[in-house]
């Protein structure tokens, strides 16, 4: 399946979650929010930052040209969005809760007890942690019954992965409400069977970025080579397909069975020579001085455009080719 299908048990258009609250109002938490609104979904925000509103309200309405684009405001209104000063009015009445406040764990367990009596018997709250595991956070609940992992890769309201978890603390059918909840507003959910730090994509990020680091601190290439190595050679393919797939195309109709007798020896090797390395000071700043021609030129913000401008495009296109309505991208 293209990472930008949508799952056989995408829900219906309410996808029997109407009412969402979104607590937290960062980066996160408003990506969050501009993506439930679109999908139709009202929307409770809390967060106690007297800014948050303002923050919220710039944050929707940057994103919904995207949404739009993406074909994903069809039954959406970026005004069907209210502000709760307490957490318990906004989760009252809420179907699902996406908790995205800072990764402090009193914090995250102080709110949980707080918005626990407030909760309706079948909403499921769905924690944006990424550092955190679900175990540490299962600790602020009297019952974790219906608390399940629902992290999302950034930004939520663009990149479709969101990675669900649950264990035998997890009420059965918390986790397949959560991934149906997340088809509903177009995500596309994998299930994270054991805990680990990190969950799975983050893993996989870090095990690419290890290695960069690695031929960066060992002379074999600059910076911003190591990235351009990626951006113009696998990272393209990566937006199509897994790496197992990927390798299983590689030795033609022979399939993943042929490639891996084929090149065993030569994968084997490279991963002996695989780097350890570790982000000293050292280190950072060797990778700070490395990207400085690309830094100096461009701020944080115009990279960041670029990047959404280059996402967008390329998940358009893919959703549909997905649904069969054309390959054409949309010109501008």
């Amino acid at each position: 399946m293209s990472p930008f299908e949508q799952p056989d048990q995408r829900a219906d258009e309410s996808g029997g979650f109407a009412r969402v609250a979104s607590l937290g109002a960062g980066v996160i938490g408003r990506s969050w929010t501009a993506l439930f609104l679109a999908a139709g979904k009202s929307v409770a925000v809390h967060d106690p930052d007297p800014q948050a509103e303002t923050r919220v309200r710039q944050a929707v309405e940057a994103a919904w040209p995207v949404l739009t684009q993406l074909g994903l405001t069809e039954h959406g209104d970026p005004e069907n969005v209210h502000f709760c000063a307490d957490p318990r009015a906004a989760v009252d009445g809420a179907d699902f809760v996406q908790e995205s406040v800072p990764e402090r764990i009193a914090l995250k367990h102080g709110l949980y007890a707080a918005i626990e009596p407030a909760l309706g018997a079948d909403a499921v709250v769905a924690s944006s942690a990424s550092g955190l595991t679900l175990t540490e956070m299962q600790e602020g609940w009297r019952d974790p019954g219906h608390f399940v992992l629902g992290h999302p890769f950034n930004p939520p309201h663009l990149i479709p992965l969101v990675e669900v978890m649950g264990n035998d603390r997890t009420a059965g059918g918390a986790v397949d409400r959560a991934r149906a909840f997340y088809a509903s507003v177009g995500k596309v959910t994998i299930e994270v069977r054991r805990e680990v730090p990190g969950h799975v994509a983050n893993r996989l990020q870090a095990a690419l970025w290890r290695e960069a680091i690695h031929l960066v601190n060992e002379g074999v290439a600059s910076v911003e080579d190591v990235d351009t190595a990626v951006s113009a050679g696998p990272g393209l393919r990566w937006a199509t397909m897994g790496p197992t797939q990927l390798f299983h195309l590689g030795a033609g109709e022979g399939g993943l069975a042929a490639f891996c007798e084929r090149y065993a020896d030569s994968f084997n090797r490279w991963f002996d020579d695989l780097g350890r390395p570790h982000l000293d000071e050292t280190t950072s700043q060797r990778l700070v001085d490395g990207l400085g021609s690309v830094s100096e030129k461009h701020s944080v913000d115009e990279l960041a455009h670029r990047r959404d401008a280059l996402l967008t495009e390329l998940i358009a296109v893919a959703r549909r080719q997905a649904t069969g309505r054309g390959t054409e991208p949309r010109r501008h």
